[in-house]
C-alpha cells in the first residue's frame, strides 16, 4: 500500500509549481489511470544528454515506464538545461516533491548536492540518486553499481575478439565513476591476454565540456584509436558513445556499448552489426525497485548496490556473433564465476 504520509498539494499550488518546474527544465507527465489520487508516483530528473541518449537516461525512463504501468499512477520526467547550477537542479527536485511525487530520482552523480538539499527540505519524501554513494540521509537511496565488474567482462570479450592485439577505451569525462569502467576493462583485457594493448582516452575533464553529450567528440576519439590499429573500442560516454559506435561501423571494427543493450536500440539499428556486446547496468531495475519499495511502504534508503551477483550488471548477449561464439562465452562465464566467487578482485581505479 502507498504511504498515507505523502505530501498533497492543492490544485492552484500545483499549477504554479508546474510553471516553476518548466522554467528550470522541460517536463512531461503521464497518468496510467483516470482515478484521482491524493499523491503522485515516481519522478525522475535526467542527467546530461537527456532522454533519447539510447543509454543511461533511457534506462532510467524504462524504469519509470514500468512503475507507471504497474502502479497506475502519475509520473514525471524532467530534462536538464544547458549551463544549469546545483541550485537549478535542487529547485527542480524541490518542485517535484512539492507537487507530491514520491520517490524523486536524480539520474547521475551531478545531482548529489541537489538531492541532499531537497531531501533535507522534504524529509517525508524518498529521494534517489543514480551513481553516487556520498549522501547520508534517512530518506535518500544511493543507487550504485559495480560497473568495473561488467567492464572486466567487456575486457575479456575485447581481448578474445581483437585480431590486431590493440583495443580502445573511450571515457566521457575524467571522473572517478568513469575510472571504474576503464579500470575493469583494462584488467579484463590484461588478465585474458597480456600482449593486447589498451589505448584509453577521456573526452573532457568536466561534464560541462560535453563529454557525455557530444557524439562528434566520441567519433573523433574512436577514429584516432582505430588509426592506431584498435579493432575493438569500448565507450563509457553516454550520448557521446553513439559517435564511437558510428566510427566503429564505418571502419568495420567492433564497438562495445554501455549501460543499455545498445544492439537493441532503435536509433542505433543501422550500426548494430558492429556492436559486439554492451556492458550493462540495470538502471531501469534500480529505479523501478526504488519506486516499488515506496509503493510497498518500505522505502529503500542508504547504499543500494547492483553487481554481477545480483544480476544488475552484465554483458548483453543480443548479437548472434557474440552469443554463438562458444569459446568466448566460456571465457566470459568463467571470469564471471570467479568474480562472484571472489577469486578475481576487480579494480575500481
Amino acid at each position: 500500500m502507498r504511504r498515507i504520509s505523502r505530501i498533497t498539494v492543492a490544485g492552484a499550488a500545483t499549477a504554479s509549481l508546474a510553471l516553476a518546474l518548466s522554467a528550470c527544465g522541460g517536463t512531461s507527465t503521464s497518468s496510467g489511470s483516470s482515478e484521482s489520487k491524493a499523491d503522485k508516483g515516481l519522478a525522475i530528473a535526467y542527467d546530461v544528454g537527456g532522454k533519447g541518449d539510447q543509454s543511461f537516461n533511457d534506462a532510467a525512463y524504462a524504469g519509470l515506464e514500468q512503475a507507471k504501468k504497474e502502479f497506475k499512477y502519475e509520473t514525471a520526467d524532467v530534462e536538464p538545461t544547458d549551463g544549469e547550477t546545483d541550485a537549478d537542479k535542487e529547485q527542480r527536485l524541490v518542485s517535484l516533491a512539492k507537487q507530491g511525487y514520491n520517490p524523486v530520482v536524480g539520474v547521475g552523480y551531478a545531482y548529489a548536492a541537489a538531492v541532499k538539499g531537497a531531501a533535507e527540505k522534504f524529509p517525508d519524501t524518498t529521494f534517489g540518486i543514480v551513481d553516487d554513494a556520498t549522501i547520508e540521509a534517512k530518506n535518500v537511496a544511493d543507487l550504485v553499481f559495480s560497473e568495473e565488474q561488467a567492464s572486466y567482462l567487456a575486457g575479456v570479450a575485447a581481448a578474445k575478439s581483437t585480431k590486431t592485439d590493440v583495443v580502445g577505451f573511450v571515457g566521457g569525462v575524467n571522473i572517478p565513476l568513469i575510472h571504474k569502467f576503464r579500470a575493469g576493462f583494462e584488467q579484463g583485457v590484461k588478465d585474458t591476454d597480456p600482449k593486447v594493448k589498451v589505448i584509453s582516452q577521456f573526452l573532457t575533464q568536466t561534464a560541462e565540456e560535453g563529454g557525455f553529450s557530444s557524439p562528434d567528440k566520441g567519433k573523433s576519439a574512436a577514429e584516432g584509436q582505430i588509426e592506431k590499429k584498435a579493432d575493438v573500442v569500448y565507450a563509457a560516454a553516454g550520448l557521446s558513445g553513439q559517435g564511437v559506435i558510428e566510427a566503429a561501423a564505418a571502419n568495420k571494427v567492433w564497438a562495445i556499448g554501455v549501460d543499455s543493450d545498445q544492439y537493441q536500440q532503435e536509433a542505433l539499428a543501422k550500426y548494430k552489426d558492429s556492436i559486439l556486446t554492451s556492458a550493462m547496468k540495470d538502471v531501469a531495475k534500480a529505479v523501478y525497485n526504488l519506486a516499488k519499495s515506496v509503493e510497498d511502504g518500505t522505502p529503500a534508503t542508504g547504499i543500494v548496490k547492483g553487481d554481477l551477483k545480483t544480476g544488475e550488471v552484465s554483458l548483453a548477449n543480443s548479437n548472434p556473433k557474440f552469443a554463438d561464439d562458444a569459446e568466448l562465452q566460456k571465457a566470459i562465464e568463467t571470469a564471471k564465476e570467479k568474480i562472484i566467487g571472489g577469486e578475481i578482485k576487480v579494480k575500481s581505479s
